[in-house]
């Protein structure tokens, strides 16, 4: 009867707080918050990187969908080479 009754009582206990994950759960939007606030802004460079990249994406969208790219050619390679043409000018 005290088994059954201690088995009861742990059943319907809330487990939340026995659970490290539970309260690992809440801490990293605490830190992502923090992080967003001192944050630094991007480099020159990053934002060139970033508009070459998108200027690349849309090139590679455009030409896949035209049958232009060969089939060996992946993404990585594509905007390795259209980076490099990019960034010569």
């Amino acid at each position: 009867m005290l088994a059954a009754a201690i088995a009861l009582a742990v059943i319907a206990a809330p487990v939340s707080h026995l659970t490290p994950g539970a309260a690992a759960q809440t801490q990293p939007a605490a830190s992502t918050d923090a992080r967003k606030k001192t944050a630094k802004p991007p480099t020159p460079g990053q934002i060139a990187a970033r508009a070459r990249q998108s200027k690349c994406a849309a090139e590679w969208k455009v030409a896949k969908a035209d049958g232009k790219v060969d089939k060996a050619m992946t993404w990585p390679k594509y905007w390795s080479a259209c980076n490099k043409r990019l960034k010569a000018g």
